[in-house]
């Protein structure tokens, strides 16, 4: 997965990918150059007492210096700016791929993990883009190069490469192959804390009027403890890889200088290349280390990258139509004909065998108990999700053959928990329309009852409003909720228990003010009190997924054991009536 990864988003970037790996051959050649260029100072140089030879050499060992100074800073510039491109660009796949999906597919994977996966995910891949654009591209030149200059020095001490290198790949590469479980895991406890603190957060209130502080500091303590102890597992292998490469490094260099005086010794060879073999072993076990320390880096991206491409491969269970339908009758009319909705490997449907119409001027009411579904059913309208059997038809086409952009149009959905987003009034309420004017948004407040709290706001139209709308209350989160779609002037108005936060004078009197505005569209709302809902032009009673009830409030009261009883539990037998 990782390397599909890669190769799908790296591919803009050819250009600036060759670019890093012409930058670091010229580097690391440069670099393994100036081990020889010293050998050479000493040899021809100090040992001979030529000081000319020594300014000249040094002035040429300067220049390559500079060369691979150069190098490296524009190697790193083009490798950072790869990694920040393909940072970008995976970021926005995600968002959009999660912006397509269903509830089913956000449901399957959970807002904490989905927010993980682009931010943490994402920024891990990253790294190890940056790292392979800084160390390891030039880590096998560096090795490969190092050992070819290092036998041009001197054949005799060759024997050491073959120990001392495979020795610290061994080493670090069991290190490695012990931390890749642990960081497998613990991308998994990041998304628990980031689960538990989001549920903290949202739901403070609650913990605080429940005085629940230390259940849920225990709570989070544990999320945490889980992450740390297995960052805790993971940092004792990492601090182990530092001083077993020290110690190959310090050993080897014994070994080097033991081996090699006696080399210099019987003349077989010069004090200058004894120093330049040094170096040259130096420099090939340090790539062998960035090499190592590289695939430390590549376990746990590819542990993201498997998170990411997860969420990428997803595809939306509610698809697109091949060949959309784009004209349509503005009617508004909305047709439920024997629709069936099954949650993938759930034991019974939720809904089965719906069939009703709502037609344009009137208001149908679904009433019904906890786990009727009821929302499930006003979902199918807007295709949040798809049916599994019947039909949904919306203006006399199924809403599976329809342009997404034309079904939504001529809906206005007021959620049963409304959100609102961080901004102002204004920018909440034209989410609906973004062209409305002013005096369009009063409107629609007068109509929802929500002008008088707005107006008390010093900022009006333009006073601020928090991400969720926490910063107003339930019943104004609500109204403005309902503003916010008779900005929208829809055909269908969906309205999911959204009048359950006001009281009943407020209920009445927004109900009495949106009968007019909605004279000619389709009013479908779900609603749990029947006093919301007494005078509608039909009611869909819903039980355990099948209808058992439709007609007037009148009507049912009489011919529905199941209305009556919810009737019963709200009003008195005079109300009833």
């Amino acid at each position: 997965m990782l390397f599909r990864l890669l190769r799908g988003y790296l591919r803009p970037y050819r250009n600036l990918l060759l670019g890093v790996v012409a930058l670091q051959l010229v580097g690391t050649m440069a670099s393994l150059y100036l081990p020889s260029l010293n050998a050479d100072i000493i040899d021809g140089g100090i040992a001979k007492g030529d000081t000319g030879y020594i300014i000249s050499t040094g002035g040429w060992m300067l220049s390559v210096t500079l060369v691979q100074v150069a190098c490296s800073i524009a190697a790193v510039y083009l490798g950072a700016k790869t990694a920040m491109g393909f940072g970008r660009d995976v970021r926005s796949a995600i968002f959009h791929r999660v912006g397509s999906f269903s509830a089913r597919e956000v449901a399957h994977f959970g807002a904490p993990s989905l927010i993980t996966r682009n931010t943490n995910d994402v920024q891990q891949v990253q790294m190890l883009v940056v790292l392979t654009c800084t160390m390891l591209v030039a880590a096998p030149i560096m090795c490969v190069g190092g050992i070819i200059m290092a036998l041009r020095e001197d054949l005799g001490l060759s024997w050491l490469l073959l120990v001392s290198v495979p020795v610290l790949a061994v080493a670090i590469g069991l290190i490695v192959s012990r931390m890749i479980p642990r960081f497998r895991l613990m991308q998994t406890r990041i998304d628990t804390v980031n689960r538990v603190l989001r549920e903290q957060i949202t739901g403070i209130r609650v913990v605080r009027a429940f005085v629940r502080e230390p259940y849920e500091t225990k709570r989070f303590e544990k999320a945490n403890l889980d992450v740390t102890q297995v960052a805790l597992s993971a940092g004792k292998l990492m601090v182990m890889i530092f001083p077993i490469v020290m110690l190959v490094l310090n050993a080897s260099s014994v070994a080097v200088l033991w081996f090699g005086a006696a080399r210099v010794d019987s003349g077989d060879m010069q004090i200058g290349a004894l120093t330049a073999f040094l170096n040259y072993l130096m420099q090939i076990l340090m790539s062998v280390m960035m090499a190592t320390f590289m695939t430390m880096m590549i376990p746990r991206a590819a542990v993201c990258a498997d998170r990411i491409q997860e969420v990428l491969d997803t595809e939306t269970s509610v698809v697109p139509p091949a060949d959309p339908v784009v004209e349509v009758l503005a009617s508004g009319d909305v047709v439920f004909d024997h629709a069936t909705f099954e949650y993938p490997g759930a034991a019974a449907p939720v809904l089965r065998d719906i069939s009703f119409a709502s037609k344009a001027g009137q208001t149908t009411a679904i009433i019904g108990s906890t786990g009727a579904g009821k929302s499930t059913l006003l979902s199918l309208i807007p295709r949040l999700f798809d049916v599994t059997g019947g039909t949904v038809r919306v203006e006399g086409v199924d809403v599976r053959r329809l342009d997404p952009e034309i079904l939504w149009s001529r809906i206005g959905l007021v959620p049963q928990k409304p959100f609102l987003f961080s901004g102002t009034v204004a920018s909440n309420l034209r989410y609906g329309n973004p062209d409305a004017t002013d005096d369009e948004l009063w409107h629609a407040l007068r109509i929802a009852q929500a002008v008088d709290f707005v107006e008390a706001m010093p900022e009006g139209l333009e006073a601020p409003i928090s991400q969720g709308g926490t910063n107003v209350s339930g019943g104004q989160r609500q109204r403005l909720a309902i503003a916010r779609a008779i900005v929208r002037q829809p055909m269908i108005y969906l309205f999911d228990d959204s009048f359950s936060a006001l009281d009943l004078g407020t209920d009445a009197r927004l109900r009495a003010a949106l009968r007019p505005a909605t004279r000619d569209a389709a009013v479908i709302i779900v609603a749990q009190r029947v006093s919301t809902i007494q005078d509608a032009d039909q009611i869909v009673v819903l039980e355990d997924g099948v209808i058992v009830g439709i007609g007037r409030h009148d009507d049912l009261v009489v011919s529905c054991p199941t209305y009556t009883e919810i009737v019963e539990s709200q009003l008195s037998a005079a109300e009833a009536v």
